[in-house]
């Protein structure tokens, strides 16, 4: 893997609004609406299960100051909180999005055109794995 853009904060080119040691938020290069802000580890983990709880229960109380300083500024009719993993971390660096919606923004999940049902083994199977 090539070196991590996020593991050097001088390859960050977009404003900073948080930083501690262990935190960094900063305003999304490529936002969904004004307000997108990123908020990642300064250590480098690719997926949620790597973070050290501790990390990131820290990584949610300043999304939590985030959200509520959005709420503030912006006065949405909501908010969204996100994070891929694996292969759908285009970045490398475990990083939470965090942004303003308004009705009608256009952002929204997509589905494939498959139906899938809920499916109660699959429940025991996550189930037994966490319990």
């Amino acid at each position: 893997m090539s070196e991590c853009v996020f593991c050097d904060k001088n390859k960050i080119t977009t404003d900073f609004v948080y930083e501690d040691n262990s935190v960094m938020a900063f305003m999304d290069s490529e936002p969904i609406n004004e307000g997108h802000i990123l908020v990642i580890p300064k250590e480098h983990y690719l997926d949620i299960d790597e973070v050290p709880d501790e990390i990131l229960a820290h990584l949610m109380i300043v999304s939590k100051k985030i959200a509520a300083a959005l709420k503030e500024i912006y006065k949405p009719n909501g908010y969204s909180i996100m994070q891929n993993g694996g292969e759908f971390n285009d970045v490398g660096h475990f990083h939470l999005h965090i942004f303003p919606r308004y009705k009608g923004d256009g952002f929204g999940w997509t589905y494939g055109s498959a139906g899938i049902e809920v499916n109660k083994e699959a429940a025991k199977r996550i189930r037994d794995r966490i319990c």
